[in-house]
C-alpha cells in the first residue's frame, strides 16, 4: 500500500535526507539516487529501491507507475510526498521526478570473471565524484567488465557520483581492491595491465593491446605512484597538441577505452 508522507518532521524524512552525508550513508549502507531515467535504468538491471518517493503529479506516469509496482510487489516502501520534500532530499531546487534509496552492493574482486570482457577499467585513488560516474558511463558505453576502484577512491555511491554516472552504476560492477590486493589476482590470469601516463614516450596508438585489457587511470592531480608504474606491462600516453599538459582523468580513460577497443574488436 502506497504511503503518504507531506511533513519535514517525518523520521523517514529526516533519515533519507542524512544519506547525502557520507558518515550516515557509510553507517547505514544505503544511497540516494535521483530521477525517473536512472532508477528506471536501475530496475531493468535487478536494482530496486528500499524506499522510493515520487509526487501526485508524476504518478500517472507508466514509468513511475512500474517503479511502485515493483517496488510495493518487492515487499519495499512507496511514498507519495510533496515536491518540497524531494527538493530537500535531493538537495537541488529542481529535482527529478521519484528518489530512491538503495542498499549499497559491491562486487568482491575474487567474483570477478576477466574473461568476461576484453576491457577493464581501473582508477588509482580518484578523487572527483563527477570523474568516477563519467568513468562509469564510459566502462558501460564500451561493454568493459567492470570498474575496479584501487586504494582509497571517492565514494562511488555518493549523490554526486550516482548522478553523474546517468545509471551506469547500476549496469557496470563496481569492485574496491587494495593494490596488494589486486596485483596478485591480476597477475594469476591473463591480463594485460595499461598505464596512462605522462612519463613515456609511447603513443597510445601505437601500441598493441591484448585482451583483457586492464586500463589504470592514476589520481587526477598526482597520476600513478611509481611502484604502480612500474608493474604495468605498457605505459602510454595520449599526445597534448596545445599548451594543456594532459586531459581531464575521465576524458583521457574514455579517449584510449575507446581504442584499446577498437583494436580489441579488430
Amino acid at each position: 500500500m502506497i504511503k503518504h508522507v507531506t511533513a519535514f518532521s517525518n523520521p523517514i524524512v529526516k533519515a533519507t535526507q542524512r544519506l547525502r552525508d557520507k558518515k550516515h550513508r557509510r553507517d547505514a549502507g544505503l544511497f540516494l539516487a535521483e530521477g525517473l531515467r536512472i532508477l528506471t535504468e536501475a530496475r531493468e538491471a535487478g536494482h530496486l529501491p528500499e524506499t522510493l518517493f515520487f509526487t501526485r503529479t508524476t504518478a500517472d506516469h507508466h514509468l513511475v507507475g512500474a517503479l511502485v509496482d515493483a517496488v510495493e510487489a518487492a515487499g519495499s516502501d512507496a511514498i507519495e510526498t510533496t515536491a518540497d520534500i524531494l527538493a530537500k532530499l535531493s538537495g537541488k531546487d529542481n529535482p527529478g521526478s521519484v528518489i530512491g534509496v538503495y542498499a549499497e552492493f559491491l562486487t568482491p574482486l575474487a567474483k570477478m570473471d576477466r574473461t568476461s570482457a576484453e576491457i577493464w577499467l581501473v582508477a588509482e585513488r580518484l578523487r572527483d565524484p563527477g570523474n568516477l560516474g563519467t568513468i562509469l558511463r564510459t566502462a558501460d558505453a564500451v561493454g568493459a567488465g567492470g570498474l575496479i576502484l584501487i586504494d582509497d577512491c571517492v565514494d562511488p555511491f555518493s549523490v554526486e557520483a550516482v548522478r553523474a554516472s546517468m545509471g551506469a552504476l547500476f549496469t557496470v560492477p563496481v569492485v574496491k581492491a587494495r593494490w596488494e590486493e589486486f596485483l596478485p589476482w591480476l597477475r594469476s590470469g591473463p591480463g594485460q595491465l595499461v598505464g596512462l601516463s605522462l612519463d613515456t614516450d609511447s603513443d597510445y596508438r601505437a601500441a598493441t593491446y591484448s585482451a583483457p585489457t586492464f586500463l589504470l587511470t592514476g589520481n587526477e592531480a598526482q597520476g600513478m605512484p611509481d611502484h604502480m608504474a612500474a608493474e604495468c606491462d605498457l605505459l602510454v600516453k595520449i599526445p597534448m597538441l596545445g599548451k594543456a599538459d594532459s586531459l581531464n582523468a575521465a576524458v583521457a580513460t574514455a579517449v584510449m577505452a575507446y581504442e584499446v577497443l577498437a583494436q580489441t574488436r579488430g
